[in-house]
C-alpha cells in the first residue's frame, strides 16, 4: 500500500500514464475495492474526504474588534479623561456611545454571516463504493486512497480518481477549467489539452453529465487537485480593507484635530481668562470632545449594513461590511466568462445546409432571414435538409426529456449542454421527437470518443436497410463523406462543396460558434451489428449544427454602465481565445482591437511585460488557477482596486487575492464561496453593477455624516472662542454639556439617517475615487466650518446675544448666571439645533437638488429631526435636566423664532448647489466646444 507522505508529494495525475496494475499494486486494492478493516486504516492515516475552509476567527475576538479600533480607544480614553477630571456624566455617556457601537457593529456582521454560512454548499454527500466485495452507498467524506467507486450522469466527482471502465462518459470540468464544454473520458490515457485533461482521469469538484464509469480513488480531501487550489487560498491572507484603512487615517486626523484645538483652548482659557488648571482642562475637554465625531463608528455601520439589505434584495450576499464600500471603488473587474458573462447553456443558433441557412430564435426558425416557421407551423416539412438535420440531432443524441421532480407537471430535458441544446431546437420546429423515437429505435450505437471525436446511432430503415446517423467535429467528418445534399438530393460532393462547407465553419468559428457537422446513410447490411469503421464510411453530409454559449441578456447594459462609471472589466477565462474574444466584443467589453493573452503566452511573460499587457484592452484565454491570482496581483501593484468574480475551484485563490471576490452562488464552488467576500446568488454579471452603486452610496453616505457632524463644531466652538478672545467679558455662551447634548444626542439620529441615504442618480457617471483621496477633503472642511458651520455660527451666536438683550441686557451686562444667562444659553443649544435642521436635509446631496430625490423620500432623516426636537424640549422642559444642562423653558416667540432658522438656510444652499450645476454645465460645454475646435 501507497504511505500517506508519498500520497502528498505525488500528484494524482501522474497515475494516470502508470500500468493499471501498478496502480493496483501501489494502492494495495482490485478491481472489487477495500475491506471494510482497510478502509478504517486508511480513514485514520489519509483523514476524512473534506475540503478545510478558511480558518475563521473565533466570535470572541471578532466581538472585541469592534471595541478595539482607532476610533473607539480615542472614545475609551476621552471617557477616562472626563471621569477623571470630574464630569462623571460625560465619560459615561462617551462610553455608552462606544459600548452601543461596538454591539451595533458586530450584530451586522453576525448577521451577514449566518446568512452567508446558511447557504454555502457542501460536497456531495453520498458515493456507490465498493466495499467486502459489495456496491454500497457510503458518505463521501469515508472515501479513502484505493477505494473503488461508481459514477452515473448527474453525480459530482468526489475524490480524484483513475478510471477503471467508461460508458460515453463526459465530465464538466468548468469548476476547474473554466471551459464550458464537456471533456469525454475513457479507460485509455490520453494526454488531452490543457490541464486536468487527461482521458482516464477525474477530479474532484467536477461532475458527470453523460455516461457512466468506475473508478480507483487515487487522492481524497485536501491532497486533491482541488484540495490543493484551497490550500493556495487559504495561504494567502486578507488585509484591511480601504475603507478601514481611509477610517484609520480620518480618525487620526480628527484626533489631531480634537486635541490640537483642545490644548489651544486649555493655554487661552489660562492666559486670558486666568482659569485654574483644573477648570481650565473642563473648558478644554469640551471643545475636544466637540470635534470628535462620537456618531462615526454606528453611522458607518448603519451606511454599510442598509447598503447590504438592499444588495441582499438585489441577489448579492456580503459576507463582510466593508466589503461592499471597496466594490464601490473598484477600478477593474476580473470577470471569468463561462457562467459569469454567459448563461452556461449551450444554445443553438444556426443550421447551415448547402441549399439554405436556417437561423434559430426563441420564436422559431427564419430561412435566410426571411421564412419565419415556429412550432405552430411545420413547414420545416418542406425543407428536407432541415428535416433530415433536426432528425439525426435527435436521434444520434444521449438526451433525455423525463419528468422533472422539482415542478410536478413539468419536464425537463437531461444530457450534456450540447446535447441538451439540440433536443431544443428540434422542439423550437415543432418536431415530433417521441414519435420519431418510436418509429426509429435505437439498434446499436458507437459511443463519441476522444480519437473519433463524433458519435453514431443506427436505426431501422425501411425493407430491411438500417439507417446510420453521425454527428461530430467537422474535420474528422468531411473526409468520411462521398456526397452531400442538397433540397433531399443527394449528390457526389465535390472541391467547390468542401471549400464552401469549410468557410462557412470558418465564418462561424471567428464568431466564437461551435459547429458539429451531421451526415447519414443508409446501408444494405444484414449483419446483426455493424462496426464502427463500416457505419462511419461513405456517408452523405447534410449540414452544420452552430452553438455558443449566449451572453446573459442582462450583462449588455451592465457592462455599458462600468463603461460609464470609468470601470474597466478584463475577461479571464479557461475558454478558448477565439471564443473570449468573439464574446467580450459582442457584449461591448473590448472592440476588436483588444489583446488576447493565452496562458502559454502568460507563463513565458515577465511581470514588467504582464503589466504593459494590463495597460491597455485585453483578453486572457485558457489561464491556469495560478495565472488568474497573478493577473490579479499585477493590477494591485498598478494601483487598480480590484474585483475578481468566479464560480470555480481555479478562482478561489485569486479572488481571496483581490481587494474584493465576487463568487457565484449557484454554479459556484464550495471553495470558490469560501474564498469571497460577496456571494451573487442569481450568478448575475448585473448585480455586480448595483453593488458597486450601493458601494459608492455608502461612500458618499459616509462623506455627507462626515460634512453634517463637523459643521456643528463650529457654532460649538465660536462661543467659546467669544468667551475666550473677550477674556471673560463675553460669558461661555454654551456649557460643556451643552456641547455634549449636540454631540450624542440632537446630531445623532439625523447622522444616522444620512447614513441610509440612497444613491444619488448620478452615481454611476462618475470615476471611481482615486485611492489618494481621502474622506476629509478640501471641500468638506470649506463647507463644514467656512460655509454651514459660519452660517449657523452667525444665528446661534445672534440667539444668544438676542436673548440677553430682549431680557434687558446690555454689552457690558451680558449676565454671567442666573435665569437671564440660562435661557441666553438655552437659545443658543436651540438655535445650533435648529440649524443643524437645515444642515442634515441640505447634505442629503452633494450637487443635486434636495427636491430632485424627493423631501420627504428619507423618513430616517425626519424621524430624526423630528427626535432632535422632541429631545431639546425635554432638555429645556424637564426640572432636573435643567439643573444638568444649563438649562430653562423659553416661551412661543422664541419658538417661532427657532422654527424660522432652518428654511432661508435650507433655501440659500439649494441656491448655491444650482449655481454650482450651472457653472459645471458651463465649463463642461466650453470643454466639449474646445474638444470639436482641436
Amino acid at each position: 500500500m501507497i504511505l500517506p507522505a508519498q500520497a502528498k508529494e505525488k500528484a494524482a495525475r501522474t497515475y494516470a500514464q502508470e500500468d493499471l496494475d501498478q496502480v493496483f499494486h501501489e494502492f494495495d486494492s482490485g478491481q472489487s475495492g477495500l475491506s471494510s478493516k482497510q478502509a478504517i486504516s486508511r480513514l485514520k492515516h489519509f483523514g476524512a474526504n473534506t475540503i478545510q475552509k478558511t480558518q475563521q476567527e473565533a466570535q470572541w475576538k471578532i466581538f472585541l474588534k469592534n471595541f478595539t479600533s482607532l476610533m473607539a480607544i480615542l472614545l475609551w480614553v476621552s471617557g477616562v479623561i472626563a471621569i477623571v477630571s470630574g464630569t462623571l456624566e460625560l465619560g459615561i455617556a462617551i462610553w455608552c456611545v462606544n459600548i452601543i457601537n461596538g454591539c451595533f457593529s458586530y450584530y451586522q456582521q453576525h448577521e451577514a454571516q449566518k446568512a452567508t454560512d446558511s447557504m454555502l454548499a457542501m460536497l456531495p454527500t453520498y458515493t456507490e463504493v465498493y466495499r467486502d466485495n459489495k456496491l454500497q452507498q457510503l458518505d463521501s467524506k469515508n472515501l479513502v486512497p484505493g477505494d473503488v467507486f461508481m459514477l452515473t450522469a448527474g453525480d459530482a466527482i468526489p475524490v480524484d480518481a483513475r478510471i477503471l471502465q467508461a460508458t460515453s462518459l463526459q465530465v464538466d470540468e468548468s469548476a476547474l477549467t473554466g471551459e464550458s464544454v464537456p471533456e469525454s473520458k475513457e479507460e485509455k490515457y490520453a494526454p488531452g489539452e490543457g490541464q486536468f485533461a487527461e482521458t482516464n482521469m477525474v477530479y474532484a469538484g467536477t461532475s458527470v453529465v453523460n455516461g457512466t464509469c468506475s473508478c480507483l480513488t487515487i487522492a481524497t480531501g485536501m491532497n486533491t487537485e482541488f484540495g490543493k487550489i484551497a490550500q493556495l487560498t487559504h495561504a494567502q491572507k486578507k488585509v484591511a480593507s480601504p475603507l478601514q484603512i481611509e477610517l484609520n487615517r480620518l480618525t487620526r486626523q480628527l484626533s489631531i484635530i480634537a486635541f490640537g484645538i483642545g490644548a489651544a483652548f486649555f493655554l487661552a482659557s489660562i492666559l486670558f481668562v486666568h482659569y485654574a488648571p483644573a477648570k481650565a482642562f473642563i473648558f478644554a475637554l469640551g471643545m475636544i470632545v466637540a470635534f470628535i465625531p462620537e456618531g462615526l463608528l454606528p453611522t458607518v455601520t448603519l451606511s454599510l449594513a442598509q447598503g447590504v439589505k438592499r444588495m441582499a434584495k438585489k441577489h448579492a450576499l456580503v459576507k463582510e461590511l466593508n466589503s461592499i464600500e471597496t466594490l464601490g471603488e473598484a477600478t477593474v473587474i476580473c470577470s471569468d466568462k463561462t457562467g459569469t458573462l454567459t448563461q452556461n447553456q449551450m444554445t443553438v443558433n444556426h443550421i447551415w445546409t448547402k441549399a439554405n441557412t436556417y437561423t434559430v430564435s426563441g420564436q422559431g426558425y427564419a430561412v435566410n432571414g426571411k421564412v419565419q416557421l415556429n412550432d405552430q407551423d411545420v413547414a420545416y416539412k418542406d425543407y428536407p435538409d432541415l428535416k433530415q438535420a433536426l432528425l439525426i440531432s435527435t436521434l444520434d443524441n444521449e438526451a433525455k426529456i423525463q419528468a422533472d421532480p422539482k415542478n410536478p407537471g413539468q419536464q425537463k430535458i437531461v444530457g450534456t449542454p450540447t446535447e441538451r441544446a439540440l433536443m431544443v431546437t428540434a422542439l423550437k420546429a415543432g418536431f415530433d421527437i417521441e414519435a420519431a423515437l418510436k418509429a426509429q429505435p435505437r439498434l446499436q450505437e458507437c459511443p463519441f470518443d476522444s480519437q473519433r471525436k463524433r458519435m453514431t446511432t443506427i436505426h431501422p430503415a425501411t425493407n430491411g436497410q438500417k439507417l446510420v446517423l453521425v454527428k461530430g467535429a467537422l474535420d474528422g467528418m468531411l473526409p468520411l463523406c462521398d456526397q452531400i445534399q442538397t433540397d433531399g438530393k443527394q449528390q457526389e460532393i465535390t472541391d467547390a462543396d468542401v471549400k464552401q462547407i469549410q468557410g462557412a465553419n470558418e465564418h462561424f468559428a471567428a464568431q466564437g460558434w461551435r459547429s458539429l457537422a451531421l451526415a447519414y446513410k443508409v446501408a444494405d447490411d444484414p449483419q446483426a451489428k455493424v462496426s464502427t469503421s463500416a457505419a462511419e464510411s461513405h456517408l452523405i453530409f447534410v449540414g452544420l449544427e452552430v452553438m455558443s454559449d449566449p451572453p446573459r441578456a442582462e450583462v449588455y447594459q451592465a457592462v455599458q454602465k462600468c463603461h460609464d462609471a470609468r470601470i474597466r472589466i478584463i475577461m479571464v477565462t479557461g475558454d478558448s481565445a477565439l471564443t473570449a474574444k468573439s464574446i467580450a466584443v459582442k457584449i461591448g467589453i473590448t472592440g476588436d482591437n483588444a489583446r488576447v493573452v493565452t496562458g502559454d503566452e502568460l507563463h513565458k511573460m515577465t511581470d514588467d511585460e504582464l503589466k504593459i499587457a494590463l495597460s491597455g484592452p485585453v483578453i486572457f484565454a485558457r489561464v491556469a488557477p495560478e495565472q488568474k491570482y497573478r493577473i490579479v496581483s499585477n493590477l494591485q501593484a498598478r494601483g487598480e482596486v480590484v474585483a475578481s468574480t468566479g464560480d470555480g475551484v481555479n478562482d478561489a485563490p485569486a479572488l481571496k487575492k483581490a481587494d474584493i471576490g465576487i463568487a457565484m452562488g449557484k454554479m459556484g464552488t464550495d471553495v470558490a464561496k469560501d474564498a469571497a467576500d460577496m456571494i451573487l446568488t442569481d450568478d448575475n454579471f448585473a448585480s455586480i453593477v448595483a453593488a458597486i452603486e450601493e458601494g459608492r452610496a455608502v461612500y458618499s453616505n459616509i462623506q455627507k455624516f462626515l460634512l453634517y457632524i463637523l459643521n456643528s463644531n463650529m457654532p460649538e466652538a465660536v462661543p467659546s472662542a467669544l468667551f475666550l478672545f473677550t477674556r471673560g467679558a463675553i460669558p461661555l455662551p454654551l456649557t460643556v454639556m451643552q456641547i455634549l447634548t449636540v454631540d450624542l444626542g440632537t446630531d445623532m439620529l439625523p447622522a444616522l439617517g444620512l447614513g441610509s441615504e440612497r444613491a444619488e442618480p448620478d452615481v454611476m457617471k462618475q470615476p471611481p475615487r482615486p485611492r489618494k483621496a481621502h474622506l476629509l477633503r478640501k471641500n468638506i472642511v470649506w463647507k463644514a466650518f467656512g460655509w454651514y458651520g459660519l452660517m449657523a455660527s452667525t444665528i446661534s451666536s445672534f440667539a444668544y446675544f438676542y436673548t440677553n438683550f430682549q431680557l434687558g441686557r446690555t454689552w457690558t451686562t451680558l449676565a454671567t448666571s442666573g435665569p437671564i444667562y440660562r435661557e441666553a444659553t438655552t437659545m443658543t443649544l436651540a438655535a445650533i439645533v435648529f440649524s443643524q435642521i437645515a444642515a442634515v436635509l441640505n447634505c442629503r446631496t452633494q450637487q443635486l437638488s434636495v427636491f430632485s430625490i424627493g423631501i420627504f423620500s428619507n423618513k430616517h432623516v425626519w424621524f430624526g429631526i423630528a427626535f432632535e426636537i422632541v429631545l431639546l424640549a425635554v432638555l429645556i422642559y424637564t426640572p432636573f435636566l435643567q439643573g444638568v444642562f444649563n438649562t430653562t423653558g423659553i416661551g412661543l416667540r422664541e419658538w417661532l423664532f427657532l422654527i424660522c432658522i432652518p428654511i432661508p438656510l435650507f433655501l440659500i444652499e439649494e441656491y448655491r448647489k444650482y449655481l454650482s450645476r450651472k457653472l459645471f454645465a458651463h465649463r463642461n460645454k466650453l470643454y466639449t466646444q474646445s474638444a470639436v475646435q482641436h
